[in-house]
Formats: C-alpha cells, sequence, structure tokens
C-alpha cells in the first residue's frame, strides 16, 4: 500500500492507504478527525469540504494520495489555538446558522473559502457560493446571517 504525507490542522501526518481511499475517509478513520462528514458520497452534498492547499475540495470525491504533499484544514482546525470556536463558528452558534448539525462543518469550510475570497460579499453571493452545500433543516436563513456576521467581524478586526 502506498504511503501517504501530508500537513493537517498543522500537524505533519502519513499512512499507509490503499488506492481507492479517498480523503474524506484518510481524514475520519486514519486520523479520526470525524468533524468531516460523509453525506452523499457523490460530491452533491457538500458536509465532506475540507480545504487543500487553500481551495474548499469535497472530499469524498477526492483520492487521499491526490492529497499526498498537501496542505489540508478540516473544520477542527477552524478553533482557534485554545480550543474556543473560531470566528465563522462563532457566527454559526450566535446566529443560529444550524440545526442538526450534520451539514454545519462544510458549511463553515466553505464559508471560510467564499470570505478569503471575498471578504465582505452580498446575500446573493453568498447564497450561490453555497450552492453545492445542501442543507435539510434551516431554510438557509439563518446559514446566510451567519455568513454576514462572520463577515463584519472579520472584516471590524482588521
Amino acid at each position: 500500500m502506498p504511503k501517504i504525507s501530508m500537513t493537517v490542522n498543522g500537524q505533519a501526518v502519513s499512512g499507509e492507504v490503499e488506492g481507492r481511499t479517498l480523503l474524506v475517509q484518510f481524514l475520519r478513520e486514519h486520523l479520526g478527525l470525524t468533524g468531516t462528514h460523509v453525506g452523499c458520497d457523490t460530491a452533491q452534498c457538500g458536509a465532506c469540504v475540507a480545504e487543500v492547499d487553500g481551495a474548499s475540495v469535497k472530499t469524498c470525491n477526492m483520492l487521499a494520495a491526490a492529497a499526498d504533499g498537501a496542505e489540508v484544514t478540516t473544520i477542527e482546525g477552524m478553533a482557534n489555538e485554545d480550543g474556543t470556536l473560531g470566528v465563522i463558528q462563532q457566527a454559526f452558534q450566535d446566529n443560529h446558522g444550524l440545526q442538526c448539525g450534520f451539514c454545519t462543518p462544510g458549511m463553515v469550510m466553505t464559508a471560510a473559502d467564499l470570505l478569503k475570497r471575498n471578504p465582505n460579499p452580498s446575500e446573493a453571493e453568498i447564497r450561490a457560493y453555497l450552492e453545492g452545500n445542501i442543507c435539510r433543516c434551516t431554510g438557509y436563513h439563518n446559514i446566510v446571517k451567519s455568513i454576514q456576521a462572520a463577515s463584519a467581524a472579520m472584516v471590524a478586526a482588521e
């Protein structure tokens, strides 16, 4: 089996994986980072989104071997160094941007990607950016409010 190495949430990790092992499986089963969820296995729902080399990736659609040497950030890596919620995570909590929570890690990771590219997006831009993420509970209103609140907090902190 091939050995892969990558940096996940700032930590060097490695492991032996079968060639067919998906990145989401490596994160969850090999590293124990279960915040990255498996929803559909077909890259439709976005629950598995993580950042790979600075870009949002649906990890259920990427082989772990393809991330060899990459910098990966999962939802666990979005927290502050002291373990408290990061700005986007806190905004989701404060603005009730979650109900069952299953889609939340992917939503937070997608929001982080959006806010990195566009620090002050309009509601329409947020909704368009979230098109690859499905939530079956909230109706998206509070998710959008959460991203707007995170944007305001991040812009104010600059």
